[in-house]
């Protein structure tokens, strides 16, 4: 049997749905036959996806690897078959947060003066990678321990390291110190946390002074993590590019001592996987525009 794309819609409905009978629903067909297509497909790849022991449906190990694939592949299926895209082939920029910091705008317009063949879109996807894995975008601005360790099929580009930054209520206390802070002032106070794209977690600070992780208020992205800061909920740590692109007049962002910086990177899936060739053929054009505004800054070029 050859694999086809409904196989790999049928898996990922199930992996989504997190039930064949939803998942069913969804792709309006009946239970067994779309049994019998997740069947085939595992016959097909020789390996198992779902487990199907427990009482609630969950990905296999190799399941989980296949996902991503598969969900680039349908991604770029239908992005080949959209009439839409026969006119000028954008190449999408994903970020999850503050982008490329204070580069963003000057990125955007050397682009728009040097390719103006190919339209560069900035999307926010909150996601680790940024939409990368999943098929949303081209490329990605991620922040170095986001990328996946068993990812496969990445090439990246670093960019730069950006120091940390500590986020507190512009009425605490702590904003009132006027030199930089450091991990152990902030370790009485609530953090909070991006569960979803953030980089920051409580293994951050060493054992002894390791913050109450019952205490941690968790969010689900940017604004809402500017939010919890700004009510007094709780403190915060990201990097500079945050304080550069988030301004918020309820929070103060103050230098971090002691906690390192933390590494940017342009990431994005080669294509086929092992060609070493980037999906979109604009992408080596971007980490030179983007490595070309990095030095302009340093040199203080307007």
């Amino acid at each position: 049997m050859t694999a086809e794309l409904r196989h790999l819609r049928a898996f990922l409905a199930i992996a989504d749905a997190g039930s064949v009978t939803s998942a069913a629903a969804m792709l309006r067909m009946s239970q067994p036959a779309l049994s019998r297509t997740l069947r085939q497909l595992e016959i097909h790849l020789g390996a198992r996806l779902v487990d199907r022991s427990t009482h609630h449906l969950e990905l296999t190990t190799e399941g989980r690897r296949f996902r991503d694939k598969a969900a680039t592949a349908v991604a770029a299926v239908d992005e080949a078959l959209d009439p839409a895209r026969l006119r000028p082939w954008p190449l999408r920029l994903g970020h999850s947060w503050s982008a490329f910091g204070r580069h963003t705008t000057p990125l955007l317009r050397r682009w728009k003066e040097t390719s103006p063949e190919t339209p560069l879109e900035l999307m926010r996807v909150d996601e680790r990678t940024a939409g990368l894995l999943s098929g949303k975008v081209d490329v990605a601005l991620v922040r170095a321990p986001s990328i996946p360790r068993d990812a496969e099929g990445l090439l990246g580009e670093w960019l730069c390291d950006e120091p940390r930054v500590a986020a507190v209520p512009a009425d605490s206390e702590l904003a009132a110190h006027t030199g930089p802070l450091n991990l152990a002032a902030l370790a009485h106070h609530p953090i909070a946390l991006n569960t979803v794209s953030g980089l920051t977690t409580l293994d951050l600070w060493p054992a002894p002074i390791r913050p109450d992780p019952d205490a941690a208020v968790l969010v689900a992205n940017t604004d809402d993590w500017l939010g919890a800061i700004a009510a007094g909920d709780a403190v915060g740590v990201s990097t500079s590019a945050t304080a550069e692109m988030h301004p918020h007049p309820g929070v103060v962002y103050r230098p971090l001592a002691g906690a390192g910086d933390v590494p940017l990177m342009l990431i994005w899936r080669e294509s086929p996987v092992g060609s070493g060739r980037p999906g979109h053929p604009a992408v080596p054009q971007l980490v030179r525009v983007a490595l070309e505004v990095l030095a302009e800054d340093a040199q203080g070029t307007p």
